[in-house]
């Protein structure tokens, strides 16, 4: 399993780049917003990246970060979205994008990728619910302490019945309210009361 490439930027097309590692070039795949962030020809680049295997190929996807990893790998979980239309999806939505639009139940926001119908973006809204964590722009000021728990909290919330949208915002304003040295308890206590006004 290749995990990472540290290497030199041989070159870019609009959906790969070659990355010379100690002599051996290594294309990847990678989303739009990715290949953007390389550096000119010759650029040092470090890259987290993923190896599918498939019975005809073997492909080796790259991501700037571990979030727009892991949106990939929840991403082609779902039946139906291989890893080019993964790769379509974070090309449009950067991974809290993409977290807030399956939050919201979000589907047009979703379909504007390439490749994605109403009913493929119906799909990924409803079996990646609650599996994104929670999107940074839904918890404005969550202090940095909290953020272990944050996650904990509303999964506490949606286990009794609220809504992801609702609970990731009442989980928001609980933790900016108590501030960095709040305890789960004292989080989930607080964000059911503000849940339930």
């Amino acid at each position: 399993m290749i995990a990472r490439l540290v290497g030199n930027l041989v070159e870019t097309s609009p959906d790969s780049a070659v990355i010379d590692v100690r002599g051996v070039g290594y294309l990847v795949l990678a989303s739009g917003k990715t290949l953007a962030a390389l550096p000119a020809p010759g650029g040092e680049v470090i890259l987290l990246t993923e190896l599918q295997v498939r019975e005809d190929s073997m492909t080796l996807f790259a991501f700037g970060s571990a979030a727009e990893r892991e949106a990939f790998r929840q991403l082609t979980s779902v039946q139906g979205v291989g890893g080019k239309v993964a790769l379509a999806i974070l090309t449009i939505l950067t991974p809290d994008e993409l977290a807030r639009a399956v939050s919201a139940g979000d589907k047009a926001m979703i379909a504007r990728a390439s490749g994605v119908g109403p009913k493929l973006a119906q799909r990924i809204a409803l079996e990646l619910q609650g599996k994104l964590g929670l999107p940074a722009a839904l918890a404005p000021g969550i202090p940095a302490a909290t953020g272990g728990f944050t996650n904990d909290a509303m999964s506490a919330l949606a286990n009794l019945g609220f809504k992801p949208a609702e609970a990731s915002a009442a989980v928001a304003r609980a933790a900016e309210e108590l501030g960095p040295d709040a305890t789960l308890d004292a989080l989930v206590r607080l964000a059911l009361r503000k849940a339930a006004k």
